[in-house]
């Protein structure tokens, strides 16, 4: 239990998505105006994250990864190569029916996501996910739990950036720093805060 909640911390913060990584910076950055829509995107990230990183490192050890058809007598078969299709394929799928059962049970929610549910089909951190759990050997759940911790750290991150840039939006910046240009500031900043969790781990 302390190894996974390790896991999901160091998930969370000392591998934090967009301020570590460096990684779905797209919208950590143009989805950051406000506090409600960072939240919403927040939400809908660490659902897709935490479901998609376990159900992708279920798919590649049972059915892609080398030796999983040796209980069909085919030990040689490597399936490995489609990972990156496969990955693609059950994000793609995941967020539609995440989408169709919201709209279908969850209206109010569903229309309080708004375009954030489709725009993770093509998140390059929820794809990172996936292929971090596989190339550190997680288990199904260290994946589940990896991915729910990435995808709280993202929340983290958005929401943060978004409080703060919603208290200077009336404040008399430089003409040069307004709109991205102290969006970028404090994403540099925060990045460097936040790197300070990974020298804590080192120490």
């Amino acid at each position: 239990m302390n190894d996974l909640a390790s896991l999901f911390l160091r998930a969370a913060f000392v591998e934090n998505m967009p301020l570590t990584l460096f990684l779905g910076l797209c919208t950590f950055l143009a989805l950051s105006r406000r506090t409600g829509t960072a939240v919403g995107l927040g939400i809908a990230v660490t659902l897709v994250l935490g479901a998609t990183a376990a159900l992708n490192q279920a798919i590649y050890h049972f059915i892609l990864a080398p030796g999983a058809w040796t209980w069909a007598g085919m030990p040689e078969l490597d399936l490995s190569y489609l990972k990156l299709i496969a990955f693609i394929g059950v994000i793609a799928a995941s967020v539609q029916l995440i989408e169709m059962v919201l709209d279908r049970y969850f209206p109010v929610i569903y229309s309080a996501f708004g375009v954030f549910l489709p725009l993770l089909t093509v998140h390059c951190a929820i794809l990172a996910g996936s292929l971090f759990t596989v190339e550190r050997n997680y288990d199904v759940t260290e994946s589940f739990v990896f991915g729910l911790g990435g995808g709280a750290g993202f929340a983290i991150a958005v929401i943060m950036l978004a409080g703060i840039r919603q208290r200077l939006a009336y404040a008399d910046l430089p003409a040069g720093l307004r709109g991205l240009g102290i969006t970028f500031v404090l994403a540099g900043m925060m990045s460097l805060g936040f790197s300070a969790f990974a020298q804590m781990v080192v120490a």
